[in-house]
């Protein structure tokens, strides 16, 4: 359950329209699949004849659900639930990742943009307050080139980015104006432990220079007149066990960007995957080391966001 620690103003806000030549946007971002540089890994491969490159994966998006989601952030989430897709494969390598059957095993459906268009306008029919595009940093012009077909056959929902935070600020700044609310985690503010969790050593330089941008783009939370978000950022930080320096670091960060940032301090950590193979974080999180993560966010002046109970 996810508990806010401080509740902003709802603020009466429009669906944004974006002025944007959309299909002018997709022929862009296909440039960057040959060679592929969607990712800051910048692999080279060419997507459309390779399947060698970080995150495994070709042409055709790859799809490993879709379905209304609950239990996000209240403001995404809402009454209605959120209209999650996701995506499989990952360019990151979390070894306690509790998604990895998806993430790193593949798990999913290969479709065409056609398809994954008729997605977005089902979850659109049957409710979704918003499109929440879970983990499509690898395959952000397949999803833009369905947004497209999507928006041509009236999808009028917000649009939410949700993503390990680990991206390339060409690809993103090739978005703007697409995306309405950015969901990204802030999952280090230590390179050593980015390495040693997640297999890259340069996360803390790329995630910090990431959040930048998505909050040049969005900007502060914007809520409709029922709590639901229609544009801005919201930042995730999962506590680990036994790293309560990391997640100070994160926050310090944080606050210093802007404290009025929505801050989500999730507590679900639980070894998954080839975390039990590392003893640190071969436990679950303890209540002691939550709590101090907890007060951190008051000491340091962040104001909004959301806690989990454990």
């Amino acid at each position: 359950m996810r508990e806010p620690f401080s509740l902003s103003e709802s603020t009466s806000a429009p669906f944004y329209l974006h002025n944007i030549n959309l299909d002018a946007t997709v022929d862009l971002l296909k440039e960057l699949l040959s060679p592929c540089r969607v990712c800051p890994f910048e692999c080279g491969v060419d997507r459309y004849s390779e399947r060698t490159g970080r995150c495994k994966s070709g042409a055709l998006p790859k799809i490993a659900s879709w379905n209304l989601h609950h239990g996000e952030e209240p403001p995404i989430s809402g009454y209605r639930g959120s209209g999650t897709i996701f995506f499989s494969g990952c360019s990151l390598r979390c070894c306690f990742c509790q998604n990895y059957p998806i993430s790193q095993l593949g798990n999913g459906k290969e479709v065409s943009a056609g398809e994954l268009a008729q997605y977005m306008l089902l979850l659109q029919k049957r409710g979704a307050h918003n499109i929440n595009l879970v983990t499509p940093t690898h395959f952000v012009p397949q999803a833009v080139e369905a947004l497209a077909i999507a928006v041509q056959k009236g999808l009028k929902l917000p649009i939410v980015y949700n993503s390990s935070g680990y991206e390339s600020v060409e690809t993103l700044r090739a978005i703007s104006g697409i995306v309405d609310v950015y969901l990204p985690d802030m999952k280090y503010g230590d390179n050593e432990c980015a390495q040693r969790f997640s297999g890259v050593n340069n996360y803390v330089e790329i995630n910090r220079s990431v959040i930048q941008e998505m909050y040049q783009q969005v900007g502060e939370l914007i809520l409709d007149e029922e709590g639901v978000a229609v544009r801005g950022l919201i930042i995730r930080h999962l506590v680990l066990p036994g790293n309560t320096q990391n997640t100070m670091r994160v926050l310090e960060w944080i606050a210093g960007l802007s404290p009025t940032i929505p801050v989500s301090l999730m507590s679900q950590y639980f070894p998954a995957h080839k975390a039990f193979s590392i003893p640190e974080i071969s436990r679950k999180l303890n209540r002691e080391e939550y709590e101090e993560a907890s007060n951190l966010l008051g000491s340091l002046g962040i104001v909004n966001g959301w806690m989990q109970s454990l």
